[in-house]
């Protein structure tokens, strides 16, 4: 499991606030029917839906009830950040230049020094740029080392493996301070029939395979299953089956054996791929008290929350969490449990970390369609809302497309959540009598995934309220 060393539970159950909680009204019949064909009882989910400014929710269903959000947890930290932040809010990367620099041969006589601050967003693309500025301060090769201060953030004391075993997922990667693309690389494969293989190119200049034997018949099914992934902390990365020729081209980002030495590995090969020398090494350090040679900005908060919501990107919250406090978990988790306290008017959660991957977390539906009321009058509302997955178009409401959502594809913006025994709905969605709605649904049972067409039907009897009149 993949728990921090501090839980904060606050109550053992959740009451909600201080005003009368709703009548109970019967789960529309499709819901009903869903449920039971699936096996859950009708206890397994909890519903909100409440039109925007209304004083009472059109359907309450155990609002009140403790669950777990699953990575709806993500809609409370994203809004905390821009909130506290801002929108335009960036991470500063800063850079220097320790030694003498000869600019008439572009020479630094001393260490090239990177100290992390958090940002998430130093992927292959941007790393290459901050090197690119590197460049552009005359630097041509470096008689020294190059020196990453990692120490920005706390050590974790959790593994990749800790949450569910599969430490080669990328959002099993643990954040640190400087987060280098993930510790991952994406593999691509392309189907060669003549040769009978299928050739493997990495998006980043480090060891992989080359190939792997073609399987020339077959549908494409479990193509992931059928390379039968060789993943061992430590070993090179393989495979010991073959590609199916009917998937076409493919990719599979996978997280690094060696995540320690990973930040070094990459910057030595992007250095060099670059035309950079190096006589020393790339290795850890500590960086100077003095100011800065540049720092090297992130893309604005608002982008950064965007990729967080669209994709449900773990790694990227969590690093946005910590960024919060200092870096420390028990500091995050403070910080955050004081401001949904305070929005929310209510301390009735358990609150673990901050993107949800978590057997512990709990909220109710309630909290969650207050959180989002309150998102869409606030300043930020804008980049919030823009930043939820758009149904049938975009992010993680892609799957079937616009034909799943029917009448609600391109008019609902929606955060999904999704752990094993919990799959979970939350956001904004835009009805036939032109009445937006906040919409939460969460289903927790280990039959969970089963049901997930409740959530669909939820959304569908949402979208469709011409037949009913507002309370």
């Amino acid at each position: 499991m993949r728990a921090l060393p501090l839980v904060l539970s606050l109550v053992a159950g959740l009451v909600g606030p201080a005003s009368a909680p709703a009548q109970p009204a019967p789960l529309p019949a499709g819901v009903g029917q869903i449920l039971r064909q699936a096996q859950l009882p009708p206890e397994a989910l909890a519903v909100w839906i409440q039109e925007l400014g209304a004083g009472s929710p059109r359907l309450a269903w155990q609002a009140d009830q403790a669950m777990n959000p699953a990575s709806l947890m993500k809609l409370g930290t994203t809004l905390a950040a821009l909130e506290m932040l801002g929108p335009a809010w960036t991470w500063q990367t800063p850079v220097w230049l320790q030694g003498r620099l000869r600019p008439e041969t572009g020479v630094l006589e001393g260490d090239l020094v990177i100290k992390g601050v958090g940002d998430p967003k130093l992927v292959r693309e941007r790393l290459w740029l901050l090197l690119q500025r590197v460049r552009a301060q005359g630097v041509r090769e470096i008689r020294g080392h190059i020196l990453l201060d990692n120490s920005g953030f706390a050590p974790s004391p959790l593994t990749p493996a800790d949450f569910d075993g599969e430490p080669w997922r990328p959002g099993n990667v643990q954040p640190e301070a400087l987060l280098l693309n993930y510790k991952s690389q994406t593999l691509s494969f392309r189907p060669d029939p003549a040769r009978g293989l299928a050739w493997i190119a990495s998006d980043v200049p480090l060891p992989a395979p080359a190939s792997v034997p073609l399987q020339k018949d077959g549908a494409c099914g479990d193509w992931r299953g059928a390379l039968r992934l060789q993943w061992q902390a430590g070993q090179p990365l393989g495979f010991a089956g073959s590609y199916p020729a009917s998937c076409g081209e493919l990719s599979w980002p996978l997280a690094d054996t060696d995540p320690a030495s990973y930040n070094a590995r990459l910057i030595a090969a992007m250095w060099r791929e670059m035309g950079g020398g190096l006589l020393g090494e790339v290795r850890a350090g500590v960086a100077p008290a003095t100011p800065p040679s540049f720092s090297f900005a992130s893309p604005p908060l608002a982008e950064v929350v965007r990729d967080i919501n669209k994709y449900s990107a773990n790694l990227m919250s969590e690093m946005l969490w910590l960024s919060l406090a200092g870096g420390t978990p028990a500091a995050a988790q403070e910080r955050l449990r004081l401001w949904l306290s305070a929005r929310l008017g209510d301390s009735a959660f358990v609150l673990e970390n901050g993107s949800g991957l978590s057997r512990e977390q709990r909220l109710s539906a309630r909290q969650l369609g207050r959180l989002l009321q309150l998102a869409h009058a606030s300043p930020v509302m804008p980049e919030f809302m823009a930043s939820l997955p758009v149904a049938g178009a975009d992010g993680t409401l892609t799957r079937g497309g616009a034909a799943r959502f029917g009448a609600a594809a391109g008019r609902a913006h929606l955060k999904t959540g999704s752990l094993r025994d919990v799959v979970a709905l939350g956001g904004y969605v835009l009805a036939d009598s032109g009445r937006r709605y906040v919409l939460v649904a969460l289903i927790n049972h280990p039959r969970a995934s089963a049901a997930r067409g409740a959530l669909d039907a939820l959304l569908q009897w949402t979208v469709q309220d011409l037949d009913r009149r507002a309370p």
